[in-house]
């Protein structure tokens, strides 16, 4: 019965059982679709990462990145995690990884210093803006009166660096009070949503601050503590509608569930588009084997 190796972090905190758990497989050979997927299902995270070796040999590592109920194309938290469980040992090469992931290539930077160790990866995509959806559907999936939402900077868009999150600006004290209605979800999916996915990126802006949420429980997950890949194309988008070559925001998420992280975010204009990095620290908690 083959055996696999697997270590789990918080990332994006310096601090145990806070930031958003991850588990990371750091050498998943031989594991199938189907294994992996279950996996993910069994250790019930917003994702689980799978290590394998790089079609070109010049990049560090093959990521596949599942949540419980799909394989996802790009992802934030687990890059940073992987990054970083890889770093400790001794993967990078002078500081720098590069993953090769659904969404295409994914550039990481690791920084040592005074002991503590970060990454920051930048998004395979710049961003893309899709459809807008109604205010008041949106309104309805957060339970929230349609008087909360800001439509001053944007209507409820959908928004990708590589995989996609509908964004919607709201003042802090609707953003604290947001619930999911599951039937909300459902509603606003069969109507707005023909891929048939809807995960809702909700945030508060404060001058180079912003306070964010993502909720996508029809995938069970939902809330989520941290959502890099979601934090990264809101940092992309928000530079798009204006007019400055480059911003850095500070980002907190979790601090509802309990579980609060800090997210560095830097978005900057590119000959393709506005493009973003995001980065952050974890600590372990587990390790282990899984049998098959």
């Amino acid at each position: 019965m083959p055996t696999y190796p697997f270590v789990t972090v918080d990332v994006f905190t310096e601090t145990r059982f806070g930031g958003n758990p991850l588990a990371v497989f750091t050498d998943a050979q031989g594991m199938s679709d189907a294994e992996m997927q279950r996996l993910a299902t069994e250790f019930n995270l917003s994702e689980t990462t799978f290590v394998l070796p790089p079609a070109d040999p010049a990049h560090t590592a093959r990521v596949r990145i599942f949540n419980p109920a799909y394989e996802m194309p790009f992802a934030g938290h687990p890059n940073v995690g992987t990054a970083l469980v890889l770093a400790e040992a001794g993967r990078d090469r002078d500081g720098t990884m590069v993953f090769e992931e659904i969404a295409g290539l994914v550039r990481v930077r690791i920084e040592r210093s005074g002991g503590a160790t970060t990454a920051t990866i930048e998004a395979p995509e710049p961003v893309s803006a899709g459809p807008e959806l109604p205010v008041d559907a949106i309104a309805a999936c957060l339970s929230l009166e349609a008087g909360a939402i800001v439509t001053a900077r944007h209507p409820p868009i959908v928004a990708s660096v590589g995989h996609p999150f509908v964004f919607v600006e709201v003042a802090l004290q609707p953003l604290s009070r947001a619930t999911p209605d599951i039937a909300a979800f459902r509603k606003t999916l069969a109507a707005h949503m023909p891929d048939g996915r809807l995960a809702i990126h909700v945030y508060a802006r404060d001058g180079d601050a912003l306070a964010t949420r993502m909720f996508a429980p029809l995938i069970g997950i939902v809330e989520d503590p941290a959502t890099g890949s979601a934090n990264a194309a809101l940092g992309a988008l928000l530079l798009s509608l204006g007019s400055e070559k480059e911003r850095r925001w500070d980002v907190t998420q979790g601090v509802e569930m309990g579980r609060p992280s800090r997210l560095a975010l830097r978005a900057w204009r590119a000959a393709d588009g506005c493009r973003a990095s995001v980065g952050g620290s974890c600590v372990p908690v587990l390790r282990g084997e899984a049998q098959l």
